[in-house]
């Protein structure tokens, strides 16, 4: 089952080609119908690494009541591991790495942002969920690592 956010993910993904969420959790939290929904991530470019990403969803009787209808909070969590062998195609090596995937949690102003880095010196995959905002930047982000040293790591076009 396809959230409101993943689907606008996937309108958007035609231009970005992120990765595509697929819901794999839903937390009632409350009696106004306010959820946390867990995403998995599968990385388009590293196979064998994913994702996971909560988040929390607004319910419409919570949207009525504090009348802003179209804004999620921008709070998320991840957590990244290896779920097969890796194989890393090409990845941007630059430190501002590479988006992974990304939707709107507001009509136009905010997104949900994935981000995958490079650790060259430790040999690490580093993946950090934010929300990006055209106006006033969120401080609210969350960290996961994905370890390749040791792992029999195949890359693409040859190990950096």
């Amino acid at each position: 089952m396809l959230t409101a956010a993943s689907a606008a993910l996937v309108a958007t993904s035609c231009l970005m080609a992120p990765a595509r969420a697929e819901q794999v959790g839903e937390v009632g939290v409350d009696w106004l119908g306010n959820d946390i929904l867990i995403d998995a991530v599968s990385d388009p470019k590293v196979k064998g690494v994913t994702c996971h990403v909560a988040y929390f969803d607004r319910g419409v009787i919570d949207r009525l009541q504090k009348g802003n209808w179209f804004e999620d909070p921008s709070n998320a969590s991840i957590a990244c591991r290896q779920t097969g062998p890796i194989s890393i195609g090409k990845i941007d090596l630059d430190e501002d790495g590479d988006v992974v995937f990304k939707e709107s949690r507001s009509l136009i102003w905010k997104s949900l942002v994935v981000h995958r880095i490079y650790d060259k010196t430790n040999d690490t995959l580093i993946y950090l969920v934010n929300s990006q905002q055209v106006q006033d930047g969120s401080a609210k982000m969350a960290i996961s690592t994905v370890p390749l040293f040791g792992q029999d790591v195949t890359w693409e076009n040859g190990k950096p």
